[in-house]
């Protein structure tokens, strides 16, 4: 067995989310969640913030680590010693969209493989933050520490 990647954004962490790295982490021995530096969308909260928010949520889990990037995913990648990435699916559209990704990735990095887990939960990152911007309550969509480091950061 091997460690893997699970990236993403996580703009900010959801239950979704938790949900694919506690299962990626009962299948590999070493988990390495890769928060990334959005360059095509602006963020809500800094990659430093959405580390934290990620660190808290997952902290229960000892085989979990969080790292943050920015660039190509597969140079983060190489540089970590890894050559499997995790992706959660949720619809058919984000089937399409991670398939084109995944031979991208490969095109670029021939030995990387991309292993696809369906969705538990469907929430989007996009709907929590709206909620969050109109004053609603995320506290069903996102893990309790990670809601009360997201009060501490007052975005």
């Amino acid at each position: 067995m091997k460690k893997v990647v699970f990236s993403g954004v996580f703009d900010p962490v959801t239950f979704g989310h938790v949900n694919i790295i506690q299962r990626a982490a009962n299948m590999f021995p070493e988990v390495i969640v890769a928060v990334a530096e959005s360059s095509s969308k602006q963020s809500m909260w800094s990659v430093a913030e959405r580390t934290q928010l990620m660190q808290v949520a997952v902290e229960h889990l000892t085989n979990v680590k969080v790292r943050s990037f920015s660039g190509l995913l597969v140079d983060f990648l190489k540089a970590q010693k890894v050559s499997t990435i995790i992706r959660g699916v949720r619809s058919v559209i984000d089937w399409s969209y991670e398939v084109e990704m995944a031979d991208v990735n490969q095109k670029i990095m021939p030995n990387v493989e991309t292993l696809f887990l369906s969705a538990q939960e469907n929430m989007s990152s996009t709907y929590v933050r709206q909620i969050w911007a109109l004053g609603g309550d995320v506290s069903s969509l996102v893990p309790p520490k990670t809601l009360e480091l997201m009060k501490k950061f007052k975005v």
